[in-house]
C-alpha cells in the first residue's frame, strides 16, 4: 500500500514543522510550502491525498488555493488557520474546506481530524468498490464484502450485530422480522428468554445512528406485537 502524502501550506515555518512532526509519527509522508503559489505548484505535480492550509499566506490566499484545487480534484482540504470567528470557519466550509481548525490548535486534535478526512476520503474512492455488490435504500448504501455503510455520504459507525442486522432488514425492504427471527439469523444461535429484549437494544441503537429519533418518516417500523421492517 503506497504511503499517504498530505500537503501542509503555511506561511509559519514553525506551524508547518510541528504539523509534519505531528503527522510523521502516523506515518504520513508530509510535504511543507510556504505560499499559495508552492501550494498550488506541489499539487500540480504531486500526489497529494490530504492539503492542511492556511487562509492568510503570500501570493495566493488559502482561499484562492482551495478554487484551484476544487477546479479539478478532490482530496479533502483542512483550513489551519488564526481567524476564529464564526462567519470564519463558515466562509472557509463555503469556500470548499472539508473541515477548519483555528489556531493556536491542539496538535492531537488535528490528527485526529486528519485521520478522519482520510478514512472517508478512502472510503469513497476506492475503485474496486464500485464493482462489489451493494444494497442501496433510503439513503443508505452499504457494502457487505466491507462491512462499511452509509447514509446520505456519512459513514455509520456500527458494531458488527447493528450491521447484522440492517443488512438483514435492507436485503427484504417491508418484510416484517420478528425478534426471534433476527436473534436467530444474527446471532446464530436458538432463541431464548431475553433475546428480545437483546434485539430490542440493538434496534434502538441503530435507529438512533439513522436518526430515526429525529425523523418522522423512520427507516426502521415497528409492526406492534410483530417485529420490526425497512421502508427506505
Amino acid at each position: 500500500m503506497r504511503t499517504i502524502t498530505i500537503l501542509i501550506a503555511d506561511d509559519e515555518p514553525e506551524i508547518a514543522d510541528l504539523v509534519e512532526l505531528h503527522l510523521a509519527k502516523e506515518g504520513y509522508r508530509c510535504m511543507k510550502v510556504y505560499d499559495g503559489q508552492e501550494a498550488v505548484a506541489a499539487v500540480k505535480k504531486n500526489t497529494v491525498d490530504l492539503v492542511i492550509l492556511d487562509i492568510m499566506m503570500p501570493k495566493l490566499n488559502g482561499y484562492e488555493v482551495t478554487h484551484y484545487i476544487r477546479d479539478g480534484q478532490h482530496m479533502p482540504i483542512i483550513f489551519l488557520s488564526a481567524r476564529a470567528s464564526d462567519l470564519d470557519k463558515i466562509e472557509g466550509l463555503i469556500r470548499g474546506a472539508d473541515d477548519y481548525v483555528t489556531k493556536p490548535f491542539n496538535p492531537m486534535e488535528l490528527v485526529a481530524r486528519v485521520n478522519a478526512q482520510l478514512r472517508r476520503s478512502l472510503q469513497f474512492n476506492q475503485p474496486a468498490q464500485a464493482s462489489k455488490p451493494a444494497l442501496e435504500a433510503g439513503g443508505l448504501v452499504i457494502y457487505p464484502e466491507d462491512r462499511t455503510a452509509f447514509l446520505y455520504g456519512e459513514p455509520l459507525e456500527l458494531t458488527p450485530k447493528e450491521f447484522d442486522i440492517l443488512c438483514l432488514l435492507v436485503r427484504s425492504p417491508k418484510r416484517v422480522y420478528s425478534s426471534e427471527n433476527i436473534f436467530e439469523q444474527v446471532w446464530s444461535e436458538a432463541y431464548y428468554e431475553g433475546s428480545g429484549n437483546t434485539v430490542m437494544v440493538h434496534i434502538r441503537t441503530l435507529r438512533r445512528k439513522l436518526g430515526d429519533d429525529k425523523n418522522k418518516n423512520k427507516l426502521i417500523k415497528t409492526v406492534w406485537g410483530v417485529g420490526y421492517s425497512f421502508h427506505g
